[in-house]
């Protein structure tokens, strides 16, 4: 499965433009990450462009999010490593993430609502507004961006990273999307 392959299977499958934005957005942190690591950035891009492809479908039922979404990339084809990554990034299923891959996802989901929560409350609503320390304050008050979960978040630190890390490779990476990402 490569990218064009995704992105007409996302397209078959989401319906919802800002779920389609966020699934860009973490592509571009992923593949930022993959670049850090030195790891494969095309198949970490593709784990982070398809984790969601099965949520407009099982949003109200998370205990079948991506255990559904898996199960659709394996008949698809995706690689074994992308499709066991896409099946873990849900915490609902108590499985353990293994690769670094893995982890990055799980970490990667919740960080790019916040950024793009950080974008939303500048008054010009562009990413090129905020920074690290903005983030950092952001991530610290605990009603700012409710759903973005910070402990998913501080588990960079399973892969090494800080969390002032970890978010600047993030907002680095959505910056230089930001065209895609319309921020």
């Amino acid at each position: 499965m490569d990218r064009e392959m995704a992105l007409k299977e996302l397209k078959k499958h989401v319906k919802n433009k800002n779920l389609l934005k966020h699934m860009y957005a973490c592509e571009a942190v992923m593949r930022k990450l993959a670049c850090h690591f030195g790891e494969d950035e095309d198949k970490w891009g593709l784990a982070g462009l398809v984790h969601d492809i099965d949520y407009d479908t099982t949003k109200d039922d998370p205990v079948r999010h991506s255990i559904v979404g898996s199960q659709m990339l394996a008949d698809l084809g995706a690689p074994e490593d992308v499709v066991y990554a896409v099946k873990v990034h849900n915490n609902a299923h108590g499985l353990p993430r293994n690769t670094l891959m893995d982890k990055a996802l799980y970490a990667t989901d919740p960080v790019t609502g916040l950024i793009v929560a950080g974008v939303l409350i500048r008054p010009e609503k562009k990413i090129d507004y905020i920074d690290v320390m903005f983030l950092v304050n952001r991530f610290n008050e605990k009603s700012f961006a409710r759903g973005a979960n910070r402990n998913q978040m501080a588990s960079c630190s399973d892969f090494g990273m800080s969390l002032e890390q970890f978010l600047e490779i993030s907002l680095e990476a959505m910056k230089e999307a930001k065209g895609e990402l319309g921020l």
